[in-house]
């Protein structure tokens, strides 16, 4: 079903299918960053144009006769080229610039051909990291939304911005499968079921590349597979058996490939079961052949290890400079008889082919990229993803504030602009990246500060704001106990190269939100991070809404949730444990897992598919806060849940109906969930989530929602199936199905059975 996403960005009005297409603790070692070479290749100046005949293209670039298709472009262009400008294609650096012909280490190329564009590569899971851009929510807020269509509104603004900032390749989304919430990277990604992953990854791809035809940007879909630790992240192997691998790490990038159709896939830094996951024969075997990728497949930033058994394993292009796939190289290899020429040319086509496919060729980048990125729309889609993607996890009565005057107590370091010791609001606007000293992973020099926009709140409505930084526990407790309300901010800090030790707040945050909740009449706990939470104070509390990183908009966002403006309507996409030796985690040999001889760290994912909720059902083990939950200032009621057929035949739909109603005097909006429980045939003892839907209903409304599991999302999402190794092949199981509706994933209906033949 097409989305229309020209309420929320105006870039995206147009939705065209291409053609054919905490901290920082435990450091991670690196070798192949490569001493830190930039990631993105500096602009060449474009060679000159040749004359153009009568035609529609220049008579020396056949290539670009725009009445041909891409395959057939790309083609030709090949066939056009020596074997070494066949060699710049399938390293980033020498692609981008086609005039430039030496790299670091003596590495030399002839000039590209005319008429071939500047490809500029930039960073953007999270958003557009460059100067000028819109600070979005992380991902981690994203998938809390529950919302394709936001997702997809996302794509198209991040898309628009990095053709305009002079980019034409961003490097997101990712998925990943939520294996350790102490994972450094966990907020750059959809949480942890592989199924929102999938679906959410899919929309914002078709947002990124279709919805502004006159700005391409290819996608690249990352890090494929089971990069699930930042710790050794280079020199460790995620070992486990091919189901939990194909059902639970690769089925969100499986998803989607095949309904988001990207540009590129980037392959992890890790080894899978021994083999590093650049020249593992799952690029060819299940991502290109069984999935039917047809785009290129890039390695990350110094991720390559070798060059025939990569580039014979699938790997199109190495990213950044050429260090494995290097002229020099490629000849050994082609001497050694490794690889042959057909293998360096079948990487090339297929990355041209993309190139010419997306608009790459045809649309040039600026000749002037804008720094200047920002716009009104930017802002408000921003705020809405903030708003939406921020969860209440509890909530005694204290919430929403009342408008009147009151007293209010605003505590916390990272409620303010102003540092205190280093920590503010722009801490916590995005992840945090080492470099530098330290810098959000998109720019987000000027956030809307919480203390700012609460401020404003109250003194519009007559009462006051003290603000307290929270390095003094009793300066805290005095401003907290003088208060009518108190609102304290916990957080952490996390984001790429480390992962973080344990999930307690920074900066001694537990103990002031204990200190403050002994001194104040009403305590609210307003969370900052990426990841889960532990919350030894939670019963000590009135109330707490959880924000993640909430980007530049945070603190109207903040405003308007706590006053009730906006009903919270958020949904964990991940699992909140009560401690971590609850998680599916909790050995060494599990994570961070055992060096060996060799130097690397063996993982063992021993916990199989019990990841997530999954792990927490089968284990009867009750979490902090599940897998799905989020709070209302309303209340719902879900009945009436049926599904029809009763008994079908495999492949054909299913329709999943129920009433939900607004029992409440408050509008707002449900995240409707739809769980499975397949036969015992399978021997997955959980639920697993195969739907969803955002329902807007008004006080005392009720809606009957259908949501309808099509014929092609059976398929591709797998949502009947489970991998069988023994068959190699994806298999539904006999027997009864059981199907529960809910607003969380421990929080569902009576199930209904139906059987599939």
């Amino acid at each position: 079903m097409a989305i229309d996403v020209s309420d929320r960005f105006e870039a995206g009005r147009t939705a065209t299918r291409r053609t054919g297409l905490r901290r920082s603790i435990i450091p991670i070692t690196t070798a192949g960053l490569l001493a830190l070479t930039p990631l993105v290749a500096q602009a060449e100046p474009e060679a000159p144009v040749p004359e153009t005949t009568a035609g529609s293209h220049p008579a020396e670039c056949p290539w670009m006769d725009t009445s041909l298709s891409a395959d057939d472009r790309a083609r030709i262009l090949l066939d056009h080229s020596s074997l070494e400008q066949k060699m710049r294609w399938i390293v980033e650096q020498p692609a981008a610039s086609p005039q430039q012909t030496t790299w670091p280490g003596d590495v030399v190329y002839p000039e590209q051909l005319p008429c071939t564009p500047r490809i500029m590569f930039a960073n953007g899971a999270q958003g557009l990291d460059a100067t000028g851009a819109t600070a979005l929510p992380v991902a981690i807020a994203e998938a809390a939304a529950f919302d394709p269509e936001l997702s997809q509104a996302k794509g198209s603004l991040v898309a628009d911005e990095t053709f305009r900032a002079g980019r034409n390749v961003l490097l997101g989304p990712g998925v990943a499968g939520g294996r350790t919430p102490l994972s450094g990277r966990t907020s750059e990604y959809y949480g942890e079921d592989p199924v929102l992953s999938g679906v959410l990854a899919a929309a914002n791809i078709r947002g990124l590349e279709e919805s502004n035809p006159e700005r391409p940007v290819v996608a690249n879909l990352k890090h494929y597979v089971a990069n699930e630790q930042e710790l050794d992240r280079d020199a460790s192997s995620s070992n486990m058996d091919e189901r939990t691998m194909r059902q639970i790490y690769g089925l969100g990038f499986e998803i989607a490939t095949r309904e988001g159709e990207p540009g590129s896939i980037m392959c992890s830094y890790n080894q899978i079961n021994g083999v590093y996951a650049c020249e593992n024969d799952l690029l060819d075997d299940v991502v290109k052949d069984e999935w039917g990728f047809d785009g290129f497949i890039m390695s990350d930033f110094g991720s390559v290890h070798s060059t025939a058994p990569s580039l014979t394993a699938g790997l199109d292009m190495e990213l950044n400079r050429p260090v494995w796939f290097t002229p020099e190289l490629l000849h050994d290899a082609l001497a050694a008889g490794e690889i042959t020429e057909d293998d360096i040319d079948a990487a090339a086509f297929r990355v041209v082919k993309v190139f010419i496919e997306a608009g790459l060729f045809d649309h040039p980048l600026p000749d002037d990229p804008s720094t200047d990125l920002m716009t009104d729309e930017s802002r408000a889609l921003a705020q809405e993803m903030a708003e939406n993607g921020s969860v209440l996890l509890k909530n005694e009565g204290a919430l929403p504030l009342a408008d009147t005057a009151l007293d209010v107590a605003v505590i916390g370091p990272t409620a303010s602009n102003t540092p205190t010791n280093g920590v503010s609001a722009v801490s916590v606007c995005s992840a945090w990246m080492p470099f530098g000293g330290g810098r959000p992973a998109v720019p987000c020099p000027d956030p809307v500060a919480p203390l700012d926009a609460i401020t404003e709140r109250v003194e519009a409505s007559g009462g006051t704001v003290t603000f307290a930084a929270g390095t003094d526990l009793a300066e805290a407790a005095e401003v907290a106990a003088a208060a009518d309300v108190a609102i304290v901010f916990g957080y952490y800090q996390m984001g790429e190269f480390s992962d973080i030790t344990d999930l307690r707040l920074d900066g001694s945050g537990d103990a002031l939100v204990e200190a403050v909740a002994d001194a104040a009449a009403t305590t609210v706990v307003v969370t900052q991070t990426g990841s889960a939470v532990e919350m030894p104070w939670v019963d000590d509390v009135d109330a707490v809404l959880h924000v993640w990183y909430a980007g530049r908009e945070m603190g109207t966002a903040i405003s308007n949730l706590l006053w009730g403006d906006v009903n919270p309507s958020g949904k964990l996409p991940l699992t909140f444990p009560v401690s971590l030796d609850d998680t599916p985690t909790s050995t060494p040999e599990q994570y961070p897992g055992v060096v060996d001889d060799s130097g690397i760290r063996q993982v063992e994912y021993s916990e199989g598919l019990q990841v997530g909720y999954r792990w927490y059902q089968a284990q009867g083990i009750e979490p902090l806060f599940a897998f799905g939950h989020g709070l209302s200032y309303t209340e719902f009621e879900f009945s009436k849940v049926n599904v029809t057929p009763r008994r079908s035949h495999e492949g054909h739909a299913l329709k999943v109906r129920f009433r939900l109603t607004n029992t409440g005097d408050v509008a707002g909006d449900e995240v409707a969930q739809v769980y499975l429980t397949l036969p015992d045939e399978a021997g997955e003892p959980f639920n697993r989530l195969v739907g969803f839907e955002r329902v807007h209903l008004e006080p005392g409304e009720h809606k009957n929602v259908t949501i309808t599991l099509s014929r092609e999302e059976l398929q591709t999402r797998h949502l009947l199936q489970y991998f069988d190794v023994e068959t190699d092949a994806w298999v539904t199981p006999k027997g009864e199905f059981q199907v529960r509706v809910g607003s969380a994933s421990d929080d569902l209906s009576e199930p209904v059975n139906f059987t599939v033949r």
